[in-house]
């Protein structure tokens, strides 16, 4: 990858098993080439299209609620993916990340290259 890097956690931890992204985000922590942006969100689109503002790439982890339920496969997707799955799939947010990537599609804020990283959860329950 080229360019200015922003890798996107999005999540909350506490739903459950939404929070993968975030964790996988610290996972990264010190593992990422100098000047690659890590960071976080809730999935909200308008804050989505800020943190991305800029970047040739962006990569956003976010964990997936699919069925059957196959805890722990990772689906690797493009924007296009993302589009066509949205129907088959639970999102936690409010808005989901197909509305975002519509949205940024609409301002002509999409990135250069845009790769989402969906890890398969259980449960998007929250926690007591």
């Amino acid at each position: 990858m080229s360019g200015r890097v922003v890798v996107i956690g999005v999540g909350n931890p506490l739903r459950g098993d939404d929070g993968a992204g975030l964790a996988v985000v610290e996972a990264l922590r010190d593992r990422v080439p100098d000047g690659t942006l890590l960071t976080v969100s809730d999935g909200e689109p308008a804050r989505m299209l800020e943190l991305w503002h800029g970047a040739d790439t962006v990569v956003v982890v976010e964990a997936l609620l699919a069925r059957p339920v196959r805890p722990g496969t990772l689906h690797i997707l493009t924007a296009a993916d993302v589009a066509a799955r949205a129907a088959g799939t639970a999102s936690t947010h409010a808005l989901g990340l197909e509305d975002c990537l519509a949205l940024a599609t609409a301002l002509d804020r999409m990135p250069q290259r845009l790769v989402v990283h969906a890890v398969e959860v259980a449960s998007h329950s929250a926690r007591v």
